[in-house]
């Protein structure tokens, strides 16, 4: 498996002076997805937790829907300088059930991209097979004013490097229950929903989605295809996060900082003072 942190020798400048030292950096690095031995796309990432990445792009794509449709995923054969494996291709074999590749994405995603490949507007939203709008999940707001802190203490990587972005889920109560961390937002959010198809705990009913920076339209629509019922995040939504979120019946929060939150659609889910 290849590594997440490097090294790297840097010039260090303060009003007091300047000096060289070793910097710890984030490792970005292509990872090949291809389907029954067929090139889907490339995706940039930070090594580890990949299958859990495959999983959840694929269940994001609307290619699977649960555990049962991915039948067998493996490494194949992908070389460094030194001719060990990279662990950069990862092929999955479809099982019965999977809707299969009906669409058409480019064949380079960049890790601050998760929907740039699509070939068509059209393809940008896709239905969810676990909608949830009719999800009965409620969160007390002091509850999730606290989930940015538990976020935060969990991600060890971002402590050592400042590079990552990290995404968790939560039950309503605040316990977190898996927390992945990865140099794309798509990657993270991917990652942490991925585990649960794994897990087979799609769809993730009464669970919130806390995310490290901003809700962009494609996390918000990942977190549809997931049938999450409350998407958090410590930065503001975009506009067509917020109108998918009403349309998908998603309970989106912003700005879950210093104690306050803004609660952009279905405040019904939310309560306390």
């Amino acid at each position: 498996m290849g590594r997440i942190t490097t090294r790297r020798r840097i010039v260090r400048r303060t009003p007091e002076g300047h000096h060289t030292r070793q910097d710890t950096l984030v490792v970005e690095e292509p990872l090949q997805i291809r389907v029954d031995g067929a090139a889907l796309t490339v995706t940039m990432r930070t090594p580890g937790d990949d299958m859990d990445l495959v999983h959840g792009f694929l269940l994001a794509e609307g290619i699977v829907a649960e555990r049962e449709h991915v039948h067998v995923m493996r490494y194949c054969a992908g070389a460094d300088d030194d001719g060990t494996n990279s662990y950069n291709v990862l092929d999955v074999q479809l099982g019965n059930g999977a809707a299969g590749v009906q669409r058409r994405r480019s064949f380079l995603t960049s890790s601050a991209c998760g929907v740039c490949g699509t070939t068509s507007i059209d393809d940008v939203e896709t239905v969810s097979a676990h909608p949830p709008a009719a999800d009965p999940a409620a969160v007390d707001a002091a509850v999730i004013a606290r989930l940015p802190g538990l976020l935060r203490t969990g991600q060890k990587v971002f402590a050592s490097t400042g590079g990552l972005h990290a995404a968790g889920l939560f039950g309503v109560d605040g316990t977190l229950l898996r927390l992945r961390e990865d140099v794309g937002r798509h990657n993270a959010v991917d990652k942490v929903l991925g585990a649960a198809l794994r897990e087979g705990k799609v769809p993730l009913s009464g669970r919130v989605l806390m995310l490290s920076g901003r809700a962009s339209f494609e996390l918000v629509q990942k977190a549809a295809m997931a049938g999450v019922p409350v998407v958090a995040a410590v930065s503001a939504p975009s506009s067509l996060a917020v109108d998918l979120a009403e349309r998908a019946g998603i309970t989106l929060i912003g700005f879950v900082r210093d104690g306050g939150l803004n609660v952009y659609s279905r405040p019904d889910r939310v309560t306390g003072a």
